[in-house]
Formats: C-alpha cells, structure tokens, sequence
C-alpha cells in the first residue's frame, strides 16, 4: 500500500506540474539580431533572453517566422502566444513587460552615393520612402505613412518575412530613395548579405525599446510578461545578457 501510494503520490505531482509547464508559441518576421530565423545557428537576443526567462518557470518556447502583420493578428485573437520585436505603438492591446529588453532606433537609410538627408519629416515629401507593412515607426512617421500610403512616389510598403531583404533590393536597384530601419537590424543584414558599405545612413528619428508582447487573449500574458521582466533582471546581474549580446556582435 505504501508503495502504490508514492507511486499515485508521484503521478500527482508529475501531472500538475504537466499542467502548469505551457508551450509559449512566439511569431515574428526575421529582424536580426533581436530575432533571427528559425533556421539560423542563433535564434536572436529576443528569443534567447525569452527561452531563459519562461523555461526557469517550466515553459517551453516554440518560436516561428511568419509576415509582421499576420504575427500581430494571429496573436491579437490567440492563435499563438505572443509577438517578439514589438514596439508598444504596434501592439497596443498587447500585454507588455514592465520594461523593453533593448533599445531600437528609427534609422534612414539611402544608397551610397545619394545626397539625401532626413532633417525633418517635411523633408520626407521629397523621397520614395522604403517602410514595412504594419511596423510602427512612431505616431509621428506612422502619421504620415498613413496618409500616403497610397502614393508610390511616397511611400513603397513592403510585406512578408523578407519584407527587409526586398527593400534593400529596391533600394539598391532605385526603386525607392530611402528607407526606414533599425540601425543595428541593417547593420547585421548588410553584414550577412555582403552589402556594407553600399547602403549609409541618412538620419535617425526617435526609437523605443523592443519587447516580447503577449496576446490579449491569453489568460496567463500577464505572468509570462512577469518572468519576462524577472529573467531579464536576472540575465543583467548576472552578466549573461552583455554574453548574449556579443554573439551578434
């Protein structure tokens, strides 16, 4: 009888905790190096910091690369778990952690060569700018990208999980004059793409931390934004975040 009761004991324990240890499904585009793709031999800073953060509670993370805008939607109505890479101004209604894992900026970039400078958002009127769709840049550029989204001669929006690898191209090529993107993004794409140096930078407008967001959907996002926050702290005390940042160099 003992022995059938540890036995019944264990199978207790094992099966409540099977309950409580989730599979976090995360979704974004490829936006190097704060999440890479699937296929890469690092996933991204992002998602190392996640799968550190949640798997001290027992959780899993499934991560997968879908377009931005279906990542948001899908999330937004449950479909998967959470978002990686978002500002709040992309999601609003999303669970957020109390702070962002890293700064990211909004960069202007142009062809080597271009003489074009961002100096104002007036000074925008004057290039075809290279934006991606559903990111959000700011309310003051996402104001205006509003507005002539339907201006090619404005604004070119792009889609899909190499929504990025296309501007560029575009760019190159002189389908659009400029284009918008975080500087150290850009700067790992053009690394691994064996561009530096024929893209520059043209002027930079504002920026806000980056984070993995949580559907509103979801009854557990308020305690997976917790450990987010709390695995966070951890990994900066301890050093190991500055380590996983320097694999990206």
């Amino acid at each position: 009888m003992k022995i059938s009761t540890l036995v019944l004991s264990f199978g207790v324990f094992f099966a409540a905790a099977s309950v409580r240890a989730d599979t976090i499904t995360l979704v974004a585009d490829v936006w190097c190096p704060y999440n890479c793709g699937t296929k890469d031999s690092n996933p991204g800073i992002l998602i190392e910091v996640a799968k550190y953060a949640l798997g001290k509670a027992g959780h899993s993370v499934e991560y997968t690369n879908v377009p931005w805008a279906r990542a948001i939607e899908d999330s937004r109505v449950g479909k998967y778990s959470g978002i990686v890479g978002a500002y709040k101004e992309d999601a609003p209604d999303f669970v957020f952690p109390e702070k962002g894992i890293m700064p990211s900026s909004n960069d202007f970039f142009v062809k080597a060569g271009s003489t074009w400078k961002f100096e104002s958002i007036a000074s925008l009127a004057s290039v075809s700018l290279g934006t991606i769709h559903e990111y959000s840049y700011g309310d003051e550029i996402d104001k205006y990208i509003e507005a002539n989204h339907k201006d090619p001669t404005k604004i070119q929006m792009g889609a899909g999980d190499d929504a990025l690898a296309k501007n560029i191209e575009k760019l190159l090529a002189g389908r659009i004059g400029a284009m918008i993107e975080d500087a150290a993004v850009m700067s790992y794409q053009l690394k691994q793409s064996g561009k530096t140096g024929q893209i520059v930078k043209a002027g930079t407008f504002g920026g806000d931390d980056v984070h993995v967001a949580f559907s509103p959907k979801n009854p557990n996002s308020q305690a997976y934004a917790k450990l987010m926050t709390d695995g966070l702290n951890e990994l900066v005390i301890n050093g190991e975040f500055e380590k996983i940042k320097a694999k990206y160099q």
